[in-house]
Protein backbone atom coordinates (compact mmCIF):
# COMPACT_ATOMS: atom_id res chain seq x y z
CA UNK A 1 0.00 0.00 0.00
CA UNK A 2 0.77 4.04 -0.42
CA UNK A 3 2.75 5.74 2.43
CA UNK A 4 0.74 8.85 4.07
CA UNK A 5 1.50 12.12 3.54
CA UNK A 6 3.95 13.88 6.66
CA UNK A 7 1.20 15.07 9.71
CA UNK A 8 -2.15 14.06 7.46
CA UNK A 9 -1.38 10.02 7.62
CA UNK A 10 -4.36 8.48 7.31
CA UNK A 11 -8.10 9.76 6.33
CA UNK A 12 -11.39 8.37 6.95
CA UNK A 13 -12.96 5.65 5.39
CA UNK A 14 -16.21 8.23 5.24
CA UNK A 15 -13.84 11.15 3.10
CA UNK A 16 -13.09 8.55 0.35
CA UNK A 17 -15.49 10.16 -1.94
CA UNK A 18 -18.23 12.64 -2.62
CA UNK A 19 -20.91 9.82 -3.10
CA UNK A 20 -20.15 8.53 0.99
CA UNK A 21 -23.27 8.91 3.09
CA UNK A 22 -21.70 9.39 6.93
CA UNK A 23 -22.45 6.23 8.36
CA UNK A 24 -24.39 5.93 11.79
CA UNK A 25 -22.28 5.74 15.15
CA UNK A 26 -23.02 2.07 15.28
CA UNK A 27 -22.19 1.57 11.61
CA UNK A 28 -19.84 -1.00 11.03
CA UNK A 29 -16.60 -1.42 8.16
CA UNK A 30 -14.67 -4.04 6.43
CA UNK A 31 -11.16 -2.59 5.81
CA UNK A 32 -9.61 -5.68 3.57
CA UNK A 33 -11.19 -8.41 5.40
CA UNK A 34 -10.87 -6.46 9.19
CA UNK A 35 -14.34 -5.83 10.70
CA UNK A 36 -14.60 -2.82 12.73
CA UNK A 37 -16.34 0.51 13.39
CA UNK A 38 -17.06 2.45 10.58
CA UNK A 39 -15.46 5.43 12.03
CA UNK A 40 -12.43 3.64 13.06
CA UNK A 41 -11.66 2.46 9.52
CA UNK A 42 -8.91 5.02 7.83
CA UNK A 43 -6.93 4.33 4.30
CA UNK A 44 -3.64 6.39 3.13
CA UNK A 45 -4.22 9.44 2.17
CA UNK A 46 -2.01 8.67 -1.20
CA UNK A 47 -4.83 6.51 -2.28
CA UNK A 48 -6.21 7.51 -5.75
CA UNK A 49 -9.43 6.59 -4.61
CA UNK A 50 -9.68 9.64 -2.19
CA UNK A 51 -7.30 11.82 -4.89
CA UNK A 52 -9.06 11.25 -7.75
CA UNK A 53 -12.16 9.16 -7.25
CA UNK A 54 -10.20 6.45 -8.66
CA UNK A 55 -12.15 3.24 -7.71
CA UNK A 56 -15.91 1.58 -8.38
CA UNK A 57 -18.43 0.67 -5.61
CA UNK A 58 -21.63 -0.31 -4.86
CA UNK A 59 -24.62 -0.15 -2.98
CA UNK A 60 -27.03 -2.81 -1.89
CA UNK A 61 -30.23 -2.08 0.05
CA UNK A 62 -30.49 -4.60 3.45
CA UNK A 63 -33.25 -5.88 4.42
CA UNK A 64 -33.81 -7.09 8.46
CA UNK A 65 -30.26 -7.94 7.48
CA UNK A 66 -30.61 -9.47 4.48
CA UNK A 67 -28.88 -8.36 1.18
CA UNK A 68 -31.14 -8.12 -2.18
CA UNK A 69 -29.24 -9.06 -5.27
CA UNK A 70 -26.05 -9.09 -3.52
CA UNK A 71 -25.08 -10.92 -7.02
CA UNK A 72 -26.14 -8.80 -9.47
CA UNK A 73 -24.70 -5.48 -7.83
CA UNK A 74 -21.45 -8.19 -7.26
CA UNK A 75 -21.54 -8.70 -11.21
CA UNK A 76 -22.02 -4.69 -11.78
CA UNK A 77 -19.30 -4.31 -9.28
CA UNK A 78 -17.04 -6.85 -10.84
CA UNK A 79 -17.67 -5.32 -14.71
CA UNK A 80 -17.21 -1.91 -13.65
CA UNK A 81 -13.90 -2.63 -11.76
CA UNK A 82 -13.16 -4.61 -15.34
CA UNK A 83 -14.18 -1.35 -17.44
CA UNK A 84 -11.63 0.78 -14.98
CA UNK A 85 -8.78 -1.64 -15.48
CA UNK A 86 -9.11 -2.03 -11.77
CA UNK A 87 -8.01 -5.16 -10.18
CA UNK A 88 -10.38 -6.97 -8.25
CA UNK A 89 -11.14 -10.19 -6.18
CA UNK A 90 -14.78 -10.77 -6.34
CA UNK A 91 -14.54 -13.57 -4.33
CA UNK A 92 -12.85 -11.80 -1.21
CA UNK A 93 -15.30 -9.46 -1.89
CA UNK A 94 -18.06 -11.64 -1.92
CA UNK A 95 -17.07 -13.26 1.60
CA UNK A 96 -16.32 -9.85 3.42
CA UNK A 97 -19.56 -9.27 2.87
CA UNK A 98 -21.09 -12.37 4.17
CA UNK A 99 -18.76 -12.04 7.56
CA UNK A 100 -20.14 -7.88 7.70
CA UNK A 101 -23.75 -8.33 6.83
CA UNK A 102 -23.29 -11.44 9.65
CA UNK A 103 -21.69 -9.25 12.63
CA UNK A 104 -24.30 -6.29 11.97
CA UNK A 105 -27.27 -8.13 12.01
CA UNK A 106 -30.10 -5.93 11.80
CA UNK A 107 -31.00 -2.30 12.75
CA UNK A 108 -31.46 1.04 11.29
CA UNK A 109 -27.48 1.72 11.04
CA UNK A 110 -27.03 -1.47 8.49
CA UNK A 111 -29.93 -0.44 5.96
CA UNK A 112 -27.22 -0.21 2.90
CA UNK A 113 -24.30 -2.37 2.59
CA UNK A 114 -21.72 -0.22 0.83
CA UNK A 115 -18.42 -1.71 -1.27
CA UNK A 116 -15.90 0.49 -2.80
CA UNK A 117 -12.70 -1.11 -4.63
CA UNK A 118 -9.96 1.75 -4.89
CA UNK A 119 -6.85 2.53 -7.20
CA UNK A 120 -4.90 1.96 -4.21
CA UNK A 121 -6.13 -1.66 -4.03
CA UNK A 122 -7.82 -1.09 -0.49
CA UNK A 123 -11.63 -3.25 -0.24
CA UNK A 124 -13.89 -1.52 1.73
CA UNK A 125 -17.33 -2.31 3.07
CA UNK A 126 -19.55 -0.19 5.00
CA UNK A 127 -22.79 -0.19 6.67
CA UNK A 128 -24.84 2.17 6.68
CA UNK A 129 -28.32 3.59 7.50
CA UNK A 130 -31.10 4.88 4.85
CA UNK A 131 -31.41 8.77 4.40
CA UNK A 132 -34.65 10.18 4.95
CA UNK A 133 -36.80 11.50 1.68
CA UNK A 134 -39.68 12.97 1.45
CA UNK A 135 -42.66 10.44 0.38
CA UNK A 136 -43.45 12.84 -3.12
CA UNK A 137 -39.74 14.23 -4.58
CA UNK A 138 -39.66 17.73 -6.08
CA UNK A 139 -36.96 17.74 -8.89
CA UNK A 140 -35.16 20.47 -10.60
CA UNK A 141 -33.45 19.76 -14.17
CA UNK A 142 -30.11 20.46 -13.96
CA UNK A 143 -27.69 19.84 -17.54
CA UNK A 144 -25.48 17.13 -17.62
CA UNK A 145 -23.48 15.87 -20.43
CA UNK A 146 -22.51 12.44 -19.41
CA UNK A 147 -18.91 11.18 -19.65
CA UNK A 148 -19.23 8.67 -22.07
CA UNK A 149 -15.66 6.81 -21.49
CA UNK A 150 -17.29 5.75 -18.28
CA UNK A 151 -20.37 4.37 -19.64
CA UNK A 152 -20.54 0.39 -17.56
CA UNK A 153 -18.39 2.08 -14.85
CA UNK A 154 -20.17 2.94 -11.40
CA UNK A 155 -17.25 4.96 -10.39
CA UNK A 156 -16.00 6.47 -7.07
CA UNK A 157 -15.80 9.88 -9.39
CA UNK A 158 -19.85 11.33 -8.23
CA UNK A 159 -19.01 14.89 -7.60
CA UNK A 160 -20.54 15.65 -10.79
CA UNK A 161 -23.96 13.84 -9.57
CA UNK A 162 -23.31 15.48 -6.05
CA UNK A 163 -22.84 18.56 -7.05
CA UNK A 164 -26.08 18.36 -9.51
CA UNK A 165 -27.93 17.86 -5.93
CA UNK A 166 -26.82 20.49 -4.35
CA UNK A 167 -27.92 22.93 -7.04
CA UNK A 168 -31.18 21.74 -7.13
CA UNK A 169 -31.51 21.93 -3.47
CA UNK A 170 -30.42 25.24 -3.65
CA UNK A 171 -33.21 25.92 -6.26
CA UNK A 172 -36.18 24.84 -3.67
CA UNK A 173 -36.10 21.06 -4.95
CA UNK A 174 -35.13 17.41 -3.23
CA UNK A 175 -33.12 16.37 -5.89
CA UNK A 176 -31.59 16.90 -9.60
CA UNK A 177 -32.70 15.41 -13.22
CA UNK A 178 -29.80 15.23 -15.38
CA UNK A 179 -30.92 16.71 -18.52
CA UNK A 180 -28.41 16.82 -21.68
CA UNK A 181 -27.68 20.19 -22.82
CA UNK A 182 -30.04 19.23 -25.75
CA UNK A 183 -33.08 18.50 -23.79
CA UNK A 184 -32.74 14.92 -23.60
CA UNK A 185 -33.89 13.64 -19.67
CA UNK A 186 -31.08 11.28 -18.61
CA UNK A 187 -32.42 10.58 -14.77
CA UNK A 188 -31.30 11.58 -11.31
CA UNK A 189 -27.97 11.27 -10.04
CA UNK A 190 -28.52 7.99 -8.27
CA UNK A 191 -31.62 7.13 -9.51
CA UNK A 192 -33.74 6.28 -12.72
CA UNK A 193 -37.11 8.09 -13.93
CA UNK A 194 -40.17 6.75 -15.30
CA UNK A 195 -42.87 8.73 -16.70
CA UNK A 196 -46.37 7.58 -17.19
CA UNK A 197 -48.06 8.77 -20.40
CA UNK A 198 -51.91 7.06 -21.47
CA UNK A 199 -50.99 4.31 -19.19
CA UNK A 200 -47.89 3.49 -20.91
CA UNK A 201 -44.87 3.30 -19.05
CA UNK A 202 -41.70 4.84 -20.28
CA UNK A 203 -38.52 5.31 -19.25
CA UNK A 204 -35.18 6.75 -21.12
CA UNK A 205 -32.75 4.07 -23.08
CA UNK A 206 -29.51 2.68 -21.81
CA UNK A 207 -27.70 4.27 -24.99
CA UNK A 208 -28.41 7.96 -23.72
CA UNK A 209 -25.39 6.62 -21.41
CA UNK A 210 -27.37 6.39 -18.18
CA UNK A 211 -26.68 3.74 -15.95
CA UNK A 212 -27.78 0.17 -16.51
CA UNK A 213 -29.51 -0.14 -12.50
CA UNK A 214 -30.62 -3.03 -10.97
CA UNK A 215 -33.61 -1.59 -9.95
CA UNK A 216 -34.61 0.16 -13.06
CA UNK A 217 -34.53 -3.32 -14.59
CA UNK A 218 -36.61 -4.55 -11.95
CA UNK A 219 -39.40 -1.71 -12.42
CA UNK A 220 -39.40 -2.39 -16.00
CA UNK A 221 -39.66 -6.51 -15.84
CA UNK A 222 -43.09 -5.83 -13.08
CA UNK A 223 -44.36 -2.79 -15.53
CA UNK A 224 -43.88 -3.15 -18.48
CA UNK A 225 -41.50 -0.24 -19.24
CA UNK A 226 -40.54 0.61 -22.80
CA UNK A 227 -37.25 2.74 -23.41
CA UNK A 228 -38.01 6.23 -24.94
CA UNK A 229 -35.83 9.25 -25.44
CA UNK A 230 -37.65 12.33 -23.44
CA UNK A 231 -37.57 15.69 -23.67
CA UNK A 232 -38.42 18.24 -20.76
CA UNK A 233 -41.66 19.20 -22.73
CA UNK A 234 -42.37 15.68 -22.84
CA UNK A 235 -41.81 14.77 -18.94
CA UNK A 236 -44.19 17.77 -18.33
CA UNK A 237 -46.79 16.84 -20.58
CA UNK A 238 -46.69 13.18 -18.61
CA UNK A 239 -49.66 12.18 -16.04
CA UNK A 240 -47.16 10.72 -13.48
CA UNK A 241 -43.63 10.05 -12.88
CA UNK A 242 -41.32 8.11 -10.59
CA UNK A 243 -37.59 7.46 -9.55
CA UNK A 244 -36.58 3.69 -9.04
CA UNK A 245 -33.25 3.00 -7.36
CA UNK A 246 -31.54 0.53 -4.60
CA UNK A 247 -32.34 2.64 -1.63
CA UNK A 248 -35.79 4.67 -2.96
CA UNK A 249 -37.53 1.23 -4.48
CA UNK A 250 -40.32 3.59 -6.15
CA UNK A 251 -40.36 7.09 -5.18
CA UNK A 252 -43.26 9.20 -7.01
CA UNK A 253 -42.21 12.45 -8.69
CA UNK A 254 -44.20 15.18 -7.12
CA UNK A 255 -42.60 18.11 -9.62
CA UNK A 256 -40.17 18.56 -12.07
CA UNK A 257 -39.27 22.31 -12.47
CA UNK A 258 -42.47 24.30 -12.62
CA UNK A 259 -44.49 21.32 -13.50
CA UNK A 260 -46.62 19.71 -10.83
CA UNK A 261 -47.74 16.10 -10.70
CA UNK A 262 -51.04 15.02 -9.33
CA UNK A 263 -51.08 13.27 -5.66
CA UNK A 264 -53.04 10.49 -6.60
CA UNK A 265 -50.85 8.34 -9.15
CA UNK A 266 -52.04 5.12 -9.68
CA UNK A 267 -50.02 3.40 -11.87
CA UNK A 268 -46.86 4.12 -9.81
CA UNK A 269 -48.52 3.11 -6.52
CA UNK A 270 -49.12 -0.31 -8.55
CA UNK A 271 -45.73 -0.35 -9.52
CA UNK A 272 -44.51 0.51 -6.03
CA UNK A 273 -46.44 -2.41 -4.62
CA UNK A 274 -45.26 -4.60 -7.55
CA UNK A 275 -41.37 -3.36 -7.00
CA UNK A 276 -41.82 -4.40 -3.08
CA UNK A 277 -43.08 -7.49 -3.63
CA UNK A 278 -40.95 -8.65 -5.73
CA UNK A 279 -38.12 -7.53 -3.89
CA UNK A 280 -39.57 -9.25 -0.32
CA UNK A 281 -39.85 -12.44 -2.90
CA UNK A 282 -36.09 -12.47 -3.57
CA UNK A 283 -35.19 -12.56 0.01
Amino acid sequence: MGGVWPGIGKVPVSRLSAVMATPGAASLASLDGTIMPAADATIPATDGGLLRGDGVFEVIRIYDGRPFALERHLERLEQSAANLRLPIDIEAVRADAHRLLAQAGAGPDHEKLRIAITRGGRQLLLTEPLEQTPERIRLASVTYAPTRILDGVKSLSYAANMLATRLAVERGADEALLVTPHGRVLEAPTSSIFWVKDGEVLTPPLDDHILASITRALAIDVSGASERTCTLEELSAADEAFLASTTREVQPVASVDSTTFAAVAPVTERIAAAVSERIRSEL
